[in-house]
């Protein structure tokens, strides 16, 4: 019997598969990347490239002006000038708001129908006071409120009227000056009436000299000056008239019209 030349013995251990190699350290493929991204800095900046048109569209804008500059240039500022906008208005309108609270709480410390003010002042403030007093009850306003609103909107229409010349504020003015006019007349004693409407009128006239700035009821005529005619010769154009020519000796028809070219 033959023995076998391959018998493996049991203190020999088995022969190990050849394992897969492993993969590549990750340097090389980050040392890649980095190469990559250098070329491409580098072809950007470059004469024609990317980032260096950019960088040429910004530095000829100044020199260029608004109409000339690069579009992108144009859409980027006014983004920024849109966005610094919202940011101011929102400011604004919270410094406002605060400012109106605040002078609407510290009214009401102002009593309405008292005697808060003295002199020829008091004439036409006194009854206004009261007659806000008097038929703001049951509103959501306080009477403090409508007085400092009515004071608001006399300033407001005072000013703008004599910055603006705008009809509709100094419209503003003639309807918050009659209605002040009507409150006195309307909340002073009986015999005190006349005078003091009377004196509410003439500071009215007074500051409406200021207010209505410009304003005049004569018909302006001439005014801006008339331009003369401008006539324009077109010897291009020519005009066909129509010239009676008499008939001739014996002839029974009537005037022939014939054409004339001019």
């Amino acid at each position: 019997m033959q023995s076998n030349n391959h018998t493996r013995h049991p203190e020999q251990p088995a022969k190990q598969l050849d394992l897969p190699q492993p993969p590549p350290a990750p340097k090389a493929e980050k040392h890649s990347r980095t190469a990559a991204l250098r070329t491409w800095w580098n072809t950007a900046w470059a004469e024609g490239g990317m980032l260096h048109a950019r960088w040429e569209d910004l530095r000829r804008a100044p020199k260029d002006g608004w109409h000339g500059m690069a579009t992108w240039v144009k859409t980027t500022l006014g983004l920024a000038g849109f966005c610094a906008i919202v940011i101011l208005l929102n400011g604004a309108a919270d410094v406002l708001s605060e400012a109106l609270y605040r002078l609407a709480t510290a009214i009401p410390t102002v009593q309405i129908g008292t005697d808060t003010s003295t002199g020829v002042l008091a004439v036409v403030d006194q009854p206004v006071r009261t007659y806000i007093a008097q038929h703001s009850a049951g509103l959501a306003v306080s009477a403090s409120a409508l007085y400092a609103l009515w004071q608001l909107t006399g300033i407001t229409a005072l000013v703008l009227g004599w910055l603006t010349r705008n009809n509709g504020v100094r419209l503003t003015w003639t309807a918050w000056g009659a209605g002040t006019v009507w409150m006195v007349w309307t909340a002073t004693p009986h015999t005190s009436r006349p005078v003091a409407a009377g004196l509410a009128v003439l500071a009215w006239t007074l500051l409406s000299a200021f207010a209505l700035r410009g304003l005049t009821l004569r018909r302006r005529v001439g005014y801006p000056a008339a331009r003369p005619a401008t006539v324009t010769v077109r010897p291009e154009i020519h005009i066909l008239a129509l010239i009676p020519v008499p008939a001739a000796p014996g002839d029974d028809h009537t005037d022939t019209v014939r054409p004339f070219q001019r």
